[in-house]
């Protein structure tokens, strides 16, 4: 059974979240949370207010939702940098009263590439770190990992949110070939973190991150080849500028685009949807499986 183990409990079947079993051999959905005013998907912003916190996680469980991903920092192109002390403060007071309602109930993720963040993240309550940056950024992130023994999401990026869209030329051995080299590049970090005992390790293929529209399909063509690794693969595509732009339409109006990417993804080997539609993702997963069945 492929899996991760979740808040330092470590159970021969598979890993527990108080008493629940996440099993990755079947697809799971994570839910989006941005704590942030600029987030370029506007139903997905969220600022402190406990109630209205509370009520959001509460639907994403009852719609299915196995996991959720907390950010204090907009990752979208061109965003405006954050303050470490600012991230901090704006992800704590969520996460310690998503720990306190439902830390039984679901797996609380920290969207940072901020090793700082992570560490006071998993101190508040989050159980798994998610860096968009694959460690690019801050290096002290992999030991940080190390030391908390969380599972770690591996996403692949190159530079920053507002770099990142200039480092998209992709050549391996001399050759352009972009999911090729994505693999190589994610293959060299997880072989930093296993040096470092890391056990638990997510991969994300970073649609939208150092890929223009035209790569993003490229590589969701090619999804497949990421079986390769042999672990864990997260798709997160949600009302992305690859489906919206190709559609001639608006990121609010792209749920549709989404699903029909979503379901593409599944049926390429994806284990876990991060998106911002929780209810519609664990409806395309039961369609899947009923496929598959």
């Amino acid at each position: 059974m492929t899996s991760i183990s979740i808040n330092h409990k470590h159970d021969l079947n598979g890993p527990v979240i108080g008493q629940k079993l996440i099993d990755l051999s079947k697809p799971t959905v994570m839910g989006i949370l941005n704590i942030t005013p600029d987030s370029f998907f506007s139903g997905s912003r969220f600022t402190f207010n406990s109630n209205q916190i509370t009520d959001q996680v509460g639907k994403m469980i009852a719609n299915g939702a196995v996991f959720i991903d907390i950010g204090g920092y907009s990752t979208r192109p061109y965003a405006d940098d954050v303050s470490v002390s600012e991230e901090i403060d704006r992800i704590l007071p969520v996460i310690e009263v998503i720990s306190k309602d439902f830390g039984d109930k679901i797996a609380i993720s920290i969207d940072t590439f901020r090793s700082k963040v992570a560490r006071e993240a998993v101190n508040a309550g989050a159980t798994i770190i998610n860096d968009i940056a694959g460690g690019n950024l801050d290096e002290e992130m992999f030991q940080t990992v190390a030391e908390l023994q969380v599972p770690y999401i591996l996403m692949h990026s190159r530079g920053n949110p507002q770099t990142m869209n200039k480092l998209n030329d992709y050549k391996t051995g001399g050759v352009p070939h972009l999911t090729l080299a994505v693999i190589s590049e994610l293959q060299v970090k997880v072989t930093q973190l296993r040096a470092l005992a890391v056990k638990d390790i997510m991969i994300d293929p970073g649609f939208g991150f150092a890929k223009n529209a035209k790569q993003g399909f490229e590589m969701m063509r090619n999804l497949e080849a990421f079986k390769v690794m042999d672990l864990p693969l997260l798709v997160g595509i949600s009302r992305k500028s690859m489906i919206w732009r190709t559609l001639n339409i608006t990121a609010d109006e792209a749920l549709n685009g989404t699903t029909a990417l979503n379901m593409y993804a599944l049926m390429q080997g994806a284990k876990i949807l991060r998106v911002h539609d929780v209810k519609e993702a664990t409806e395309t997963i039961r369609l899947f499986e009923e496929l598959e069945n």
